[in-house]
This record gives structure tokens, C-alpha cells and sequence, in this order.
């Protein structure tokens, strides 16, 4: 059996996250990745993270996480000889990622129409703020400064008067997922056409998608009424801690009064129903919610089928048996000496050939000279690139 990208080759032209993870969901599933970074500019998340020998070694755990994997060779993009060596891989690429600014690539006479003429059949996928069309097209961002612009701070920071970022880059991770599976849909559709093609992905569209009813609702023109959020899927004080309900449905929340002896929130099975009793429903769990403690809330809901868990530090739940069973969790050990980094494998597995770490994320230039002898470069033309400062 092989893996689902075995023979998919990846020219990986991105820094940072949302690239860089995009590139990485398909080295899982053994597409052959080859990252390129400049001579005198490393992918920057080399030297983040809180353990400084990683940093000091360009293996800071922001980097990691997402460039297992993976080959690394550095080029100069800027030189003659360095665009001649990127046109030389991509001519043989299945795939070609960038994330630099909106035309940067275009500028260097490496985007899209240009590769084209090289590889008819390429997947060429730009990966960038806003497009590569509208009035923002130009600008560069952030996963920060797109969660400001797609009102994702203003909307989480509401019941604080003040915006307020959620704790995790999620529109950098779920760009490079949206990325990964538009790269892969193209690869299913050249399969049947043997036709490339071109993926213009961007953070603020990912993240406007994430924001799902909520967009949708503030761009409805027409008449709309107020959708109260449900008392069932609050966050309630226990006796020793904070507890997330999710009684989603009729039937969950039917379940949970019932278990609480109260008929007449247990009888209701409409959603305006479920909106205009918000207020008492929510009095009343405020209540009866700090008589037990989290963990007991925990059991007692699992115990009737309604969904909810006590709120957990991120410590806790890396440690928890469940990941461990799951084989979520992969351990590196990165420097001789440092103690094992344990970092997310994928969100999925699969009976065969799933998502599998086979190599180390590859230290700077690692792998240079080998990809340059494989395309016919000798020992003295790579020290003449290395003495130019091309490679």
C-alpha cells in the first residue's frame, strides 16, 4: 500500500504557519516536500518558542510543529541563478505553494503564468491576506490582524466592551487545512483532466467562513428577528470551577430537565421557545449549577446524553489518557540532549497509510546539496552558489 500523496512532489515556497501547514498535511500523507527559504532569511518561527537551545539551533518549536517531513534547501529568489534553479524544480513539481505578498512571485517572474509555461500540469497555490483581486489585495497580514478585520475580536470581545483575540491562530491552521484540501482537489480533478491549476486562497475569506451563521445573518438585508443564544450552551460557575453546557437540541435539552425535575423547560420543542425562555432557563442553571462541582457536573451529564465538560487548561488535556490512546501526540527529539518536544500528528486516522511522521522537521539548508546534485549540479557548481551567496 502506498500513502495517499506518495510520488506528489511539493516545491514549498512559504514561511511561518498557515503555509508552512499546508505543506505539512501533505508531507504527512507522503507527498515529497522540498522547503525553500532564503540564504540570509530563515523562516522566521525558527527562532520562536519558549526552549531557547531550539531557537539557538533554528528549531524553535513554532517551527516544529508544522515541517516534519520535509526537505529544506536554501536559494536566493532574488538572484538570477537562484530563480533559475526554483524554475528548474518547478518545472518537475506536481506542486507549488507560496505565501508571500499578492504578486511578489509575479514581480520575481516565478508566479503562476510563468511556471505554467514551465509545467503545464503544476498546481500552483498562492496562499495570501486578501486575494489577488479587490482594493486590499496589496496589503499583508497577520493571523491577528485578520481575526481584527473579519470581526472575529469585536464579536468574541462583546461581553468585555473591548476586542479581545481568541488564545490559538486558528485562521493561520484553518487557511493552511482550506489550502491542503484545495491542493488536493486539484490533484483529484488533474487525475481526470490532466489540467493544473490555479488556487488563490486567503486568511480573510477563511475566516469569515468560520464565522458560518453569524456572517451569514449580519449580511442578510431583509427582516430578521434577534436569535438570543440558548441557556443550554452557556458557560456556567460550579462549585469549584467554570462548566461548558451543550444542549444543543430538543431532545438533549429535554433530557437535561428532566434529570433536574423541571417539566416545563423539559416540554419545549421550538426554537423560538427555546429563545424566549433563555432568560429563566439561564437563572435557573446559574442556580443549580453551584451546587456541585465541575467534574460532578461532568459525570452527570454524560450520565443523560447532553453534552458538556468542565473548562480544562490546555496542560490538562495533552495529558490526558483519551490523546494518548488516539495517538494524537508525536515526540521529537529535535537536539541530542533536549528533552522529547511532543507535537499534534493530525486530527484524523485511517485504517491505512494515514497521516505519519517519518522524519525530523530538517534543520536550515539541510538538504541543499543533495536536491542540488539532483538536478545535475556538481560539487564545485554547488561551492561556487554557496561562495555567491545564491545558495
Amino acid at each position: 500500500m502506498t500513502a495517499p500523496f506518495e510520488g506528489i512532489s511539493v516545491l514549498d515556497a512559504t514561511h511561518v504557519l498557515a503555509g508552512p501547514y499546508c505543506s505539512y498535511m501533505l508531507a504527512l500523507l507522503g507527498a515529497s516536500v522540498i522547503k525553500i527559504e532564503g540564504p540570509d532569511m530563515p523562516d522566521p518561527v525558527r527562532g520562536r518558542g519558549p526552549v531557547q537551545a531550539l531557537n539557538d539551533a533554528g528549531l524553535g518549536l513554532n517551527y516544529v510543529i508544522q515541517n516534519g517531513n520535509k526537505r529544506a534547501m536554501t536559494l536566493d529568489l532574488k538572484s538570477d541563478e537562484g530563480k533559475a534553479i526554483f524554475r528548474t524544480l518547478a518545472a518537475k513539481a506536481d506542486v507549488v505553494i507560496e505565501n508571500f505578498r499578492t504578486g511578489a512571485f509575479d514581480a520575481l517572474g516565478l508566479g503562476y503564468d510563468d511556471i505554467r509555461a514551465l509545467n503545464a500540469k503544476v498546481i500552483y497555490c498562492s496562499i495570501t491576506a486578501f486575494g489577488h483581486e479587490g482594493e486590499w489585495a496589496g496589503r499583508t497580514a497577520y493571523d491577528p490582524v485578520i481575526q481584527a478585520m473579519s470581526g472575529i475580536t469585536e464579536r468574541t470581545g462583546a461581553a468585555f466592551d473591548m476586542p479581545v483575540m481568541p488564545g490559538a491562530p486558528f485562521v493561520d491552521y484553518a487557511t493552511g487545512l482550506n489550502a491542503a484540501f484545495a491542493v488536493a482537489s486539484a490533484l483529484f480533478r488533474r487525475e481526470r483532466t490532466g489540467q493544473g491549476e490555479r488556487i488563490d486562497c486567503t486568511m480573510l475569506e477563511t475566516a469569515l467562513i468560520m464565522t458560518g451563521p453569524a456572517m451569514a445573518a449580519d449580511a442578510y438585508q431583509g427582516e430578521k428577528h434577534a436569535t438570543p443564544r440558548e441557556a443550554g450552551t452557556d458557560c456556567y460557575v460550579t462549585k469549584d470551577g467554570y462548566f461548558q453546557l451543550g444542549a444543543y437540541n430538543f431532545r438533549q435539552n429535554a433530557r437535561l430537565w428532566q434529570a433536574l425535575d423541571v417539566a416545563e423547560f423539559a416540554a419545549l420543542n421550538s426554537w423560538p421557545e427555546m429563545w424566549d425562555n433563555a432568560p429563566a432557563m439561564r437563572a435557573k442553571l446559574t442556580e443549580v449549577m453551584t451546587t456541585r462541582t465541575a467534574a460532578e457536573w461532568e459525570a452527570f451529564c454524560a450520565s443523560i446524553g447532553v453534552p458538556g465538560a468542565r473548562v480544562q487548561k490546555l496542560q490538562e488535556v495533552i495529558a490526558a489518557d483519551h490523546l494518548k490512546t488516539r495517538g494524537f501526540l508525536h515526540e521529537y527529539s529535535p537536539i541530542p540532549g533536549i528533552e522529547g518536544v511532543s507535537i499534534p500528528l493530525a486530527a484524523f486516522r485511517c485504517n491505512e497509510d494515514g497521516p505519519k511522521l517519518t522524519s525530523e522537521p530538517p534543520k536550515f539548508g539541510e538538504h541543499t546539496d543533495e536536491i542540488l546534485a539532483s538536478i545535475g549540479y556538481s560539487t564545485g557548481d554547488i561551492a561556487r552558489l554557496r561562495a555567491a551567496s545564491v545558495v
